[in-house]
């Protein structure tokens, strides 16, 4: 018998990995369970039009980390109309409230407290019953009532008094359609409530799935609190997220996240209805709040690289990437850029880039879902984290 030459070698070692690959024995794949998954083509603007600004001082490492490991996952940090808080919502489906010396429970979306919503080492250990526990997301107070507003990822929205307790529910459908992932809101003066619903075809567990699939099923919805109406004023999205309305109440804006941009969508005046491009990021944005001067706050969970642009541009090759036996915590590493990257933005009303501060390695404050400016500061949330950052904008330069 001859001794295998190195080529048989090799040809041996291909055909075993792909063998591997294809039959994924350990179940590695993020596709796996998923065999109705769609990749679709994500409407990325040319690599010409991001911007490329950047803050080369990283000023958001000079940010104060609060609250480490008292707060798992604050999505949404927002203060009620006294100015007190923060208030965030968490991991475990909790709303809760900093009284000036400790965090007090105040408010729920799921009336089940059982012992699978019990404290967890990190937030992303929550996404196996969050359907269970509730997760609420984005958070508002109506400065009218004192009631606080709430956009829960699998109940839809909810609202609760100004004494807290158990959420109850407004509406968790629209146009006949189940809400599927609700996700942030804001309130006009008249207490209508705009909304978006991300995705109709997978829940926020399965945020990875649909970040990867470009599923255009999101929309922005709008509830009207007297006749009781949910009506869809966008749809055919790919992850909408975050909303705020303008100053003036004229408009409001939101995002879209894997294709990175802010939309604007006109609520009165000639173009009322209509929506248009607002401004294009310098990466892929999660919330986004209006300050006193109108100015618009976006949080980044990352910049843009050329790996996630040619991923959205050719699906089929995403798709191949997404069978391959990588767990989906390192493919969302590679998504990301290989490490966390915090970015928030600052956009003024008619979408000229003001102001970008960063932590580019990640440091100090690693990850942003929201950032609220409160006093002077910004007060900076995250999905993934188990603190709040905040930063003194007096110390900008």
């Amino acid at each position: 018998m001859q001794p295998m030459t190195p080529a048989y070698v090799l040809a041996g070692i291909f055909l075993a990995v792909a063998l591997y690959c294809g039959i994924d024995p350990f179940h590695h794949s993020p596709l796996y369970g998923f065999p109705d998954f769609i990749p679709h083509v994500i409407d990325v603007p040319d690599w010409s039009q991001v911007p490329d600004v950047k803050d080369a001082q990283n000023q958001l490492q000079k940010s104060e980390i609060k609250f480490l490991n008292q707060v798992q996952g604050p999505e949404s940090v927002t203060f009620d109309p006294l100015g007190r808080g923060p208030y965030a919502g968490v991991a475990d489906g909790r709303i809760l409230f900093w009284d000036g010396e400790s965090w007090k429970d105040f408010a729920y979306t799921s009336s089940n407290r059982s012992e699978l919503c019990n404290w967890k080492p990190n937030p992303a250990s929550y996404l196996k019953n969050e359907h269970i526990c509730g997760r609420p997301l984005g958070l508002r107070f109506y400065k009218k009532t004192g009631d606080m507003y709430i956009a829960d990822a699998y109940f839809g929205l909810m609202k609760v008094g100004p004494e807290g307790g158990l959420a109850t529910l407004l509406t968790n459908e629209a146009d006949g359609v189940p809400i599927g992932f609700a996700n942030d809101l804001d309130i006009d003066d008249e207490g209508n409530v705009y909304f978006s619903d991300t995705s109709t075809k997978y829940q926020r567990r399965n945020f990875i799935q649909l970040v990867f699939s470009g599923d255009p099923t999101g929309r922005l919805l709008k509830y009207d609190p007297v006749t009781k109406e949910t009506t869809v004023l966008v749809s055919g999205m790919q992850f909408p997220n975050g909303v705020s309305l303008s100053k003036d109440g004229s408009f409001l804006v939101f995002t879209e996240g894997p294709i990175g941009r802010v939309r604007k969508h006109w609520l009165k005046g000639e173009k009322a209805g209509t929506t248009e491009l607002f401004a294009i990021l310098p990466g892929h944005p999660d919330n986004l709040r209006t300050n006193e001067k109108g100015e618009f706050w976006v949080a980044i969970h990352c910049r843009r690289n050329m790996y996630v642009y040619l991923m959205s541009r050719y699906p089929m090759f995403r798709k191949f990437m997404l069978k391959l036996p990588i767990p989906a915590s390192y493919q969302y590493k590679t998504y990301i850029g290989g490490r966390f990257h915090a970015m928030v933005v600052k956009y003024s009303p008619e979408g000229e880039l003001l102001q970008i501060l960063e932590d580019d390695q990640g440091k100090v404050v690693r990850a942003v879902s929201e950032v609220d400016e409160h006093d002077g500061k910004l007060w900076m949330g995250s999905v993934l984290m188990p603190f709040i950052a905040v930063y003194d904008l007096a110390s900008s330069t």
